[in-house]
C-alpha cells in the first residue's frame, strides 16, 4: 500500500481526520494525496468565470489544514480537481496508482443524526476504490482484530483481497471470518478459496436476513478493532444503503470499517 487519497470536505472533523490519514499512511511509508473536488454549476447567460477563484480559495484551504497537522515523514501531496466527485475521484485513483481512500462520514453534513453524509456515502457506493471510513475523532492505532463479513467466498478478482492482506501483514492482526447464509444464497458461497483461507484465522458460519444483520449478532462476541466488508450489487449495502446519505439509526460504527470492491 505505496499510495493514498484522502478527499477533504468543510466538516469541523477535518484536521483529525488529515491526522488519521498521516499516521495511517506512516505506518506503510506511502504517499499521501489530499484533494479537494468542485464542480460548477452556472445559470444561462452567466458570464462570470469563477473556476480560477475557487481553485485559488481551495488551495489555500488545503494548505491551511495540512499546516495545522503533523505531517511526521510521510510525502503530502495536495490537489484541487474540478469535476463530478465520482468520475474525478476514479480518475485521480487511476492517474496516481491509488490503493486505498479514506473517508470520513460527514465530509459536510452537520446533521448529528447522519453516519455517512452524501458526498461520503456516494464515494462508498458509487466507486470501486476501496476505502476505509474512519469514526469522526478516531485516532490512529495499529490493527489487532479485524473481523471480515461476507455472504460468498468466492474470489474471481485477483486483486480484491490486497487491502486487507496489506493491513493483516502489516500489524500482523488476526483476520476472522463470519460467512453470513442469507435468502441470496447459492451453492458454493461457503466453499473457501486458498487465499481466503490464508488470509483468515477463524471462520464462524451464521444465517441471518443479511450480512448486516450477521454483524450485528457476532459484532460484541468478536470485538474487533476493525470492520471489513464488501461492495456487491446485493451485499452489506443493498438496503441499509439505497440513498447515499446513511443514518445513524440504520447503520453505524465506533471502529474504521474497510469496504473491499466486489470479489466477484
Amino acid at each position: 500500500m505505496k499510495n493514498i487519497l484522502v478527499p477533504v470536505g468543510s466538516s469541523k472533523n477535518a484536521l483529525s481526520h488529515l491526522q488519521y490519514a498521516v499516521d495511517f499512511a506512516e505506518a506503510f511509508e506511502a504517499k499521501l494525496f489530499i484533494v479537494q473536488v468542485y464542480n460548477v454549476y452556472t445559470k444561462a447567460g452567466t458570464m462570470i468565470k469563477v473556476d480560477h477563484i475557487i481553485e485559488r480559495e481551495s488551495n489555500a484551504f488545503l494548505k491551511g489544514l495540512v499546516s495545522k497537522i503533523d505531517t511526521k515523514k510521510v510525502e503530502v501531496v495536495t490537489k484541487v480537481l474540478k469535476g463530478k466527485l465520482v468520475d474525478t475521484l476514479e480518475l485521480a485513483s487511476k492517474a496516481a496508482n491509488i490503493d486505498l481512500i479514506i473517508v470520513e462520514p460527514r465530509t459536510n453534513s452537520i446533521r448529528d443524526e447522519v453516519f455517512l453524509g452524501k458526498t461520503s456515502g456516494k464515494i462508498i457506493k458509487q466507486t470501486q476504490i476501496p476505502a476505509l471510513i474512519v469514526p469522526e475523532g478516531y485516532k490512529f492505532k495499529p490493527f489487532s482484530n479485524i473481523l471480515l463479513a461476507i455472504k460468498s467466498a468466492i474470489i474471481k478478482k485477483n486483486d480484491a483481497l490486497d487491502p486487507l492482506l496489506n493491513i493483516k501483514n502489516n500489524f500482523q492482526a488476526s483476520v476472522n471470518m463470519l460467512l453470513v447464509k442469507t435468502p441470496y444464497y447459492k451453492e458454493g458461497d461457503f466453499v473457501v478459496e486458498q487465499k481466503l483461507l490464508d488470509t483468515v484465522d477463524n471462520t464462524t458460519k451464521t444465517e441471518n436476513a443479511t450480512t448486516f444483520h450477521g454483524v450485528l449478532q457476532h459484532l460484541q462476541s468478536y470485538n474487533p478493532d476493525m470492520l471489513c466488508v464488501v461492495r456487491r450489487k446485493r451485499g452489506f449495502f443493498t438496503k441499509k444503503w439505497e440513498k447515499n446519505v446513511i443514518l445513524k439509526k440504520d447503520f453505524s460504527s465506533l471502529i474504521p470499517v474497510l469496504v473491499l470492491r466486489g470479489l466477484k
